[in-house]
């Protein structure tokens, strides 16, 4: 199991990576894994502006479709083009070629209930 140190985690599966006041946001190794074969991505919300735990879009794959929660409040600044054509690009490369937004924070310092790689480890048992 993938658990990058240098990401940030929540509880519902998704990873943050902070980069200034951009995050890029996608779904854990762990994730794509219980779901199994990605189909779909959908994200609707670029250019608007969401809550921390908002749904920002789904993802579907062969069995079960889920949506996507936002891991802090901000701006949708962009969807991952790619995914639409290649959503399997989640399963193989989950924390790289396989993000699914970004997005300009609300509030940089916010950050704090975010699980960091050993927590999220512990959370999913790894």
């Amino acid at each position: 199991m993938n658990i990058p140190a240098s990401l940030k985690y929540t509880k519902e599966h998704e990873w943050i990576s902070i980069e200034g006041e951009t995050a890029t946001i996608g779904v854990t190794d762990f994730a794509q894994g219980e779901l199994g074969d990605i189909v779909f991505i959908e994200v609707e919300t670029v250019g608007e502006t969401l809550e921390e735990s908002e749904t920002f879009g789904t993802i579907e794959a062969v069995k079960t479709v889920s949506d996507l929660f936002m891991p802090v409040s901000g701006e949708v600044l962009e969807f991952n083009e790619t995914l639409n054509s290649n959503p399997e690009l989640v399963n193989k490369d989950p924390y790289g070629e396989g993000w699914i937004i970004k997005v300009k924070l609300s509030d940089p310092s916010a950050l704090g209930h975010l699980l960091d790689a050993a927590a999220y480890g512990d959370l999913i048992g790894a």
